[in-house]
């Protein structure tokens, strides 16, 4: 579903949340016997503090409403509140994609650290989920959770793929929600819905399962070196340019909360950046102005696509496959540009997590 469109019914929220687009969030299988094979034992005691961490549970009853929450919900314009239903499906999408990943893995292994450490972030995502598709059934468009598992098409990831991957969404999902509460806390009168509110708490939430896939990769450093920085270059290109290209489709939201989308989206990447340099061997040039107008084209031709697949007819599905050849031209442009390194192999195995 285009979304410049209305989403008028749970019928319509199903259907975003079922999109199989290059932007939308995505549901994975991976190798469990490998997952079962990981080795936690040459970063033993800073699994052990993770644990206690997740152990403590410190926001068992952060994700409950209090009886403020639905007499905030308010009506919103029809362009902000379109763009913020979208923002909340995919949101929930991916937050429930987490769950279902993290408890297949538990389900399908033996070793019981692994079984523990997937069990604890698949309770984090559930919550989030649930907690988000309540505030969807706000504006009676929540989603059956249970169907959509059933339903969604997997891709399936290698374990050091979804490593790569997840680590970045969470870290990044950290410096966006981090990011707007900060907005919001300075700018009250800004907050048009509630649920930004618990954006403080939530993203620690997002740290500590950043930190849990930062340690595995520590724990292997072949994960960090050789033809695997080739992967983690392009998990870093294709995560921020999906980010951007996304933000970008919802001006009025960003709009709404105080934000130019250009300048949150640099200052989370920013963030992020900061973070996974005391991981990855490597970071973007987030100033590059290459790599600035190149997501900026990104984001175009985007745009010209949605355009043409409303248009529909043979022509328009010939000039949306030259834009997608244009696009991968630019994604390749852009891995190529030169990137920053961080350390050497030796230090950022020995590096403490942030």
């Amino acid at each position: 579903m285009d979304i410049t469109e209305n989403i008028a019914s749970a019928q319509d929220a199903t259907k975003v949340a079922h999109d199989e687009s290059l932007l939308s969030p995505r549901f994975y299988k991976t190798d469990f016997a490998a997952m079962d094979r990981f080795d936690f034992k040459p970063l033993r005691s800073e699994w052990d503090t993770l644990f206690a961490e997740f152990e403590r549970d410190v926001n068992r009853s952060h994700f409950e409403r209090d009886e403020q929450f639905k007499a905030e919900v308010q009506a919103l314009p029809e362009g902000l509140r379109r763009e913020f239903l979208h923002f909340l499906i995919s949101s929930v999408t991916a937050e429930f994609s987490g769950c279902v990943l993290y408890n297949d893995i538990k389900q399908n292994v033996q070793n019981p650290d692994m079984k523990a450490l997937m069990g604890y972030m698949a309770r984090d995502e559930s919550r989030h989920a649930n907690f988000i598709n309540r505030c969807l059934r706000d504006f009676d468009l929540g989603i059956d959770l249970g169907n959509l598992k059933r339903t969604k098409d997997y891709t399936f990831f290698k374990p050091k793929y979804i490593y790569y991957a997840t680590y970045l969404s969470e870290k990044i999902g950290y410096a966006r929600y981090i990011t707007i509460f900060r907005q919001l806390q300075r700018n009250p009168e800004l907050c048009f819905h509630p649920i930004f509110r618990w954006f403080e708490s939530w993203c620690n939430d997002e740290f500590r399962h950043g930190e849990a896939f930062a340690i595995m990769m520590r724990s292997d450093p072949k994960l960090l070196t050789g033809l695997n920085k080739l992967w983690i270059r392009f998990f870093l290109l294709a995560v921020y340019a999906t980010m951007y290209v996304r933000d970008h489709m919802r001006p009025e939201l960003h709009q709404a909360m105080g934000f130019d989308p250009t300048d949150y989206d640099m200052k989370v990447l920013h963030i992020t950046s900061e973070i996974t340099r005391q991981v990855f061997p490597m970071t973007i040039d987030l100033d590059n102005p290459v790599f600035r107008a190149g997501l900026d084209r990104l984001f175009r031709i985007s745009e010209r696509q949605r355009e043409l697949k409303r248009k529909g007819g043979v022509f328009a599905a010939i000039g949306r496959a030259a834009l997608t050849v244009s696009a991968v031209g630019i994604f390749v442009r852009l891995y190529l540009l030169p990137t920053i390194p961080n350390a050497t192999p030796e230090q950022i195995r020995l590096a403490p997590a942030w």
